[in-house]
């Protein structure tokens, strides 16, 4: 289901350029910006670099090319 939202035009502006950058469309990287804020709100005390590859693995699990993690 997709719905129409308002956004300033700034942030559009700033959305196309980086969706060329990363690959993705406009509304992808919108939603990706989103995804990563809900992250960073609902866990503060995690660095960015670690939410980024939280959804790379999210991803991966969900394309069946999960690889074991080993500690250490």
């Amino acid at each position: 289901m997709s719905i129409a939202v308002r956004i300033s035009s700034k942030l559009a502006s700033e959305a196309k350029i980086q969706s060329r950058v990363e690959n993705r469309s406009l509304t992808g990287q919108i939603e990706y910006w989103a995804k990563i804020g809900k992250m960073a709100e609902e866990n503060s005390d995690l660095p960015f670099t670690l939410l980024r590859e939280m959804l790379i693995g999210i991803q991966q699990l969900d394309n069946d090319q999960g690889i074991e993690y080993e500690f250490g």
